[in-house]
């Protein structure tokens, strides 16, 4: 069933645990992500990034009525939720495209522009019944951007959720995007200063990187809404890999099915540990 993620995102923060947020790139990740959150018996979210829609041609609409469709099917709430948009042409489109939830990304530019930016966009949003999540500073992965051990400050974090009105915050506090390697070591005292000193949400993104322990961890610390992506992409590739070492398989069911069914262990997997801590 279809739900607005700001709803999926304030129960889970009231219960006390985390819910997973994975990006989509293609209809099967859709399918597999809900499928993986209907074995966990869990809510999620679905993740369509503006990375994402370049990919499919800079055409919003076809990907997110898929992703739609999909979780209006579930047996458990679905959230859809456009991501890391740069773009306002992009981000205003959010809502007539049925989304319950955008992420406006404005983190490479200087502090006092950024507020300015996001606090236009989480206007233009609400205004919409968009719920809105943004980040202060980079978190690191893309381009080399946000060197490691550069941390999201609590004062300046509450500060910026002050002037912008945004929903949620993505933090920068040890993680990183497109991690293949689940290495990364939270900062958990950070963590909890940013609970204490910041109202809305907490976000991680680069989850995919983060070891199931340190996950646990960072869920008890108060981060509620964890972003994962690449976890699924060297799930399906993986699946891919192994299903085409067979020369005569041509029909790309046979390996999509397996890289679907990869994906929606990994979802599963994901789901639990960090609602069951």
């Amino acid at each position: 069933m279809f739900s607005p993620t700001g709803e999926i995102v304030e129960a889970a923060r009231s219960a006390n645990v985390g819910v997973g947020a994975f990006n989509v790139i293609t209809v099967e990740h859709a399918e597999a992500i809900v499928a993986g959150a209907e074995a966990a018996g869990r809510p999620v979210v679905l993740q369509i990034s503006e990375n994402a829609v370049k990919f499919h041609g800079g055409r919003l609409a076809p990907i997110a009525a898929a992703a739609r469709r999909v979780a209006e099917l579930s047996s458990v709430p679905v959230g859809l939720h456009l991501d890391h948009v740069e773009s306002d042409e992009l981000f205003d489109q959010a809502a007539a495209h049925g989304f319950g939830s955008a992420m406006y990304d404005a983190s490479k530019l200087p502090f006092e522009a950024n507020v300015a930016a996001t606090k236009a966009a989480a206007g233009r949003g609400r205004a919409a019944g968009i719920w809105v999540e943004s980040e202060l500073g980079e978190v690191g992965g893309k381009d080399g951007a946000h060197a490691p051990g550069v941390r999201t400050d609590p004062a300046e974090a509450a500060a910026y959720v002050a002037a912008t009105g945004v929903d949620a915050l993505a933090v920068a506090v040890g993680s990183s995007h497109a991690m293949t390697t689940r290495t990364a070591a939270l900062d958990h005292a950070l963590i909890a200063a940013l609970t204490a000193a910041v109202p809305v949400p907490l976000v991680l993104h680069g989850s995919s990187g983060v070891p199931d322990d340190e996950l646990r961890a960072a869920v008890r610390g108060g981060l509620v809404k964890i972003n994962i992506g690449t976890a699924l992409n060297v799930a399906f590739t993986g699946a891919v890999r192994s299903a085409l070492e067979d020369a005569a398989v041509v029909d790309p069911r046979k390996y999509l099915k397996a890289a679907r069914q990869a994906m929606a262990d990994t979802v599963t997997h994901a789901l639990r540990v960090v609602t069951e801590l």
